[in-house]
Formats: C-alpha cells, structure tokens, sequence
C-alpha cells in the first residue's frame, strides 16, 4: 500500500518551481540567452516533475539536450536587477540572527524525521516509507523554513520564486552536477573499475594491516572525489575495490561503520575540489569575492583535520563493532 507521502511529492513541488523559473525567464527580454536559458530549466523541470513516468532513454536525451545547452553558452543568469548593498546591510542590521531561523529548521527536521516518521501509521497504511524518511523529512524541513523565512522577513509571495531564480542562475548549469557525477560513479563501477582499483592499491600498499586498509580507504574516498568532485561518485567505485575487499572480507570490519565514514571522508574531498563547482566556485561568485577559490582555501584546514580524524576513527570502530 502506497504511503500518504512520497519522495515524489517533493519532486513535483521542485519541477513546478523549475517549471516558474523558466517561464520567468522566457518572460524576461532583458535576458541575454532568455530562449536557451528557458529552455534548460524547462527540460529540468519536465524531468523532475515527469522523470517516473518517462522512459528512461527519453531522461538520457532530455539530459543531453540540458549538457548541449549549457556546453553551447546558453545557460547564463540574467540582467534582473538586484537590491543594492546599503538594503541589503540595512535589511541584516535588522534581521539580526533571526535570518538563521529558517535554515536551521531543515537540518532539525531531517534529525527528528529520520528518528520518528518512518514509525507513524494510519491504520494499514503508512504516514512515510521508512526508507525514504530523510529525504521526506528534509523536503518538509524545506517547506517549513520557506513558512518560516516568509514570516520572519515579511516577504511578498513572489518574492521566493523571483529570489530562487536569481540563485539558480546564479548557480547555472552546476546544479545538476552532482546527479551527473553520482551517475558516472556508477558507470565506473559496472564497468569494473574498482577490481582494477584493488589490485593497484594491493601491489602499492601492505594492505595485510588492517591500519594501511583503513588509511587507504579514506585517502582513497577523498582523493577520488577531489577528481569526480563528488562522493557519491566516488562512492562504488572505492567502496568496491578497497573497502569490501580489504576491510571487509580480508579484515572482517564492519561495513555499517566503514559505509558512512568513509562517505564522510569522500565530503573531506569536496571541500577540496573545483569540481565541485555548485559547492565551492559558485559561493564566491554570489559573495562577490576577488579570488574564486577563496571558499576551497578556507575550507583545507578543516577538510585536513576532518580525514585524519575519520582514519582515527574507522580503525578504533570499524575491526571493533
């Protein structure tokens, strides 16, 4: 029996925004590539809003047509104009830290309805599926801190699609990376590059201790994400040739442990890596600041200390749980 909410859901709501978006733009004379512009955030939208109805080939041509767009130059932001610094100064003197109220709504939703959503029934049927918790649960956190953000900044109701698409154009074509980069992980992976990643980390590396398996697995989530610019491509394809084959099957770890810290060191990755634009180029444009790699310099410390402490971490856990 199908659950009261779905993951689906949440994607409608994403391709009617998409959907505005690019209507606004079509709209827009002003805009400098207004019909290709349109026309990628429309095909985007088509796929989120229709993408379990199509067949799946249709999606890969809907995604070739979005990739020769944006390769083309279509794909840029448009001319809107924007409020000027002194509003927005005055606008922040006001708001103070209430402005953080709405943002952090979606992390403590997504906590609280992992823990108890999945648990909620009406009868037979189910409120959520259990499986698709978090991601239901982060989709209502949305909408609350978008309720919420209305109320605390008065806005008008207009104001969050005119906003929204103002920062996906902003952010432009690199939106859909990560769902590209996640995809190729998992081309890699059937096309049997992780044995072929097993056997070179086996010749390089002692892997007979179960520290040297740990250490390589980390660097390895981390190293292959600052190439793929993303863990979750990263993800397969290190997973299945260091991870199982080392420190599951040859040091019996525990693959729960070493799943989820090793995709926390594939994040170590992203805050290293240019390719992962969306992430790390894309905040310095919309803070306008002179050097583009600013975010990435700031974030190497941190991402450092975090892979260490990760190593430390999966081998006092992963061989003892």
């Amino acid at each position: 029996m199908t659950p009261y909410l779905t993951v689906e859901f949440f994607y409608l709501l994403v391709g009617v925004v998409l959907a505005l978006i690019a209507g606004r733009i079509a709209l827009d004379e002003a805009h400098p590539k207004r019909w290709g512009s349109a026309l990628f955030w429309g095909l985007l939208s088509v796929v989120f809003v229709f993408g379990k109805l199509l067949p799946p080939v249709v999606t890969g041509y809907l995604l070739l047509a979005m990739v020769l767009l944006a390769a083309a130059g279509q794909v840029v932001r448009s001319n809107e104009a924007t409020s000027g610094k002194p509003e927005r100064v005055l606008r922040a003197e006001t708001l103070k830290n209430k402005v953080f109220w709405p943002v952090l709504l979606i992390p403590a939703s997504a906590i609280v309805g992992s823990l108890f959503l999945g648990g909620i029934h009406f009868g037979a049927r189910e409120l959520v599926d259990p499986k698709q918790a978090t991601l239901i649960s982060i989709g209502i956190g949305a909408l609350l801190a978008l309720a919420v953000g209305m109320q605390v900044t008065r806005a008008r109701m207009d104001v969050p699609v005119a906003e929204g698409s103002r920062l996906l154009q902003a952010v432009g074509w690199a939106v859909i990376l990560p769902q590209l980069l996640a995809a190729l992980g998992g081309i890699f992976a059937q096309a049997g590059v992780g044995p072929v990643v097993a056997g070179l980390v086996a010749q390089a590396l002692p892997t007979q201790f179960p520290f040297v398996a740990v250490a390589a697995y980390c660097l390895g989530m981390a190293l292959f994400t600052v190439i793929m610019g993303n863990a979750f491509a990263a993800f397969p394809v290190i997973t299945l040739g260091i991870g199982l084959p080392l420190i599951v099957q040859l040091h019996h770890g525990n693959p729960a442990i070493m799943a989820s810290i090793g995709m926390l060191s594939g994040y170590c990755g992203t805050l290293l890596t240019p390719m992962a634009a969306n992430f790390n180029l894309v905040p310095a444009l919309l803070l306008e600041l002179p050097d583009k790699h600013a975010v990435i310099k700031a974030q190497i410390p941190i991402a450092l200390v975090i892979l260490a402490a990760n190593v430390l971490l999966m081998y006092f856990c992963v061989y003892r749980f």
